[in-house]
């Protein structure tokens, strides 16, 4: 029933904690993205709210920045941000490293944490080839065609689609993109959608050299590597390795060390340090605090005693 409050709602409800509460607030897009960052940050020093969606994120912030209200912050997924010319910035609204969190945690070793469950080993030394890599070459022209619906305000769908209607199982590539633009035209329900013209607004896009990381969907490359694991990397059956499973083994595997790595940890200790005194990590990762408290406890027992 939240998903459709407005964001004034959201911001009224941070407004009327702040009296009562002395931590960091943070807003993040989704159900998912709270999980994630629970598990990573201090939860005693901050409260989360889940805005179901970005713009409504952003949203919030704006109109909390307008009564300069101290404290709060926004984390959401960067989409195609940093490759639009017009991406607004703002101080409290920080972004993904790389296109969203699964995309995120895709290139962390949570991936290869994830692999060695699920995958075949054997049947992954046979493929050759690096498998997130052979993830992004597949999942770019899905990442494409999302811009492109963004772009051209063509709103096509892409929840709920089968991927194994146009990824090639053997292969798990896209072998024929014009069977994958109807898929989606399709499932979108778009009957006046040009096939041909897609296709070449997809092969523009393919020629600028884009940082994949950027342009795929973590759903997107989960959906794939789901296909992969029936046969390619392992021998599961489809039932086995549902996406919505290997999300949350992948959020699962994901450890607060290998956040520490990423530009956004160091922008969250930056915001930190630019906001006291307003917190969100652990001290230097997840053990700093807890060795202060004790240090301190045996300081302050020495000094009695």
């Amino acid at each position: 029933m939240q998903e459709y409050l407005n964001a004034n709602f959201f911001a009224n409800q941070i407004r009327m904690r702040r009296s009562s509460y002395e931590g960091t607030f943070i807003i993040v897009e989704g159900r998912y993205d709270r999980l994630v960052y629970g598990n990573i940050f201090n939860e005693e020093k901050c409260d989360f709210t889940v805005s179901y969606g970005k713009e409504k994120a952003i949203d919030i912030i704006k109109i909390l920045n307008k009564d300069n209200l101290d404290g709060v912050l926004a984390i959401v997924d960067a989409d195609f941000s940093r490759l639009e010319e017009n991406h607004e910035s703002l101080l409290n609204v920080l972004l993904t490293d790389e296109h969203d969190l699964e995309t995120m945690m895709i290139k962390s070793p949570a991936f290869d944490k994830l692999m060695k469950e699920r995958g075949g080993e054997q049947k992954i030394q046979k493929f050759t080839q690096d498998i997130r890599n052979h993830l992004l070459k597949t999942g770019k022209n899905i990442g494409y065609l999302r811009w492109i619906s963004l772009q051209n305000n063509l709103a096509l769908k892409f929840e709920g689609l089968n991927y194994s209607k146009f990824v090639n199982n053997e292969t798990l590539l896209i072998d024929d993109i014009i069977k994958f633009i109807k898929t989606v035209k399709d499932h979108s329900q778009k009957p006046n959608l040009d096939e041909i013209n897609i296709k070449q607004k997809i092969e523009k896009l393919e020629n600028n050299n884009h940082d994949l990381w950027q342009i795929c969907c973590g759903h997107d490359l989960i959906c794939i590597l789901s296909i992969g694991l029936c046969k390619k990397w392992g021998s599961w059956d489809t039932n086995k390795v549902k996406p919505e499973d290997l999300e949350r083994e992948l959020r699962l595997a994901y450890e607060k060390d290998f956040f520490t790595t990423t530009e956004l940890y160091q922008l969250i200790q930056h915001w930190e340090n630019n906001n006291s005194p307003y917190k969100i990590l652990y001290l230097d990762g997840n053990k700093t605090e807890i060795y202060q408290a004790v240090t301190n406890h045996v300081q302050q027992n020495s000094s009695n005693s």
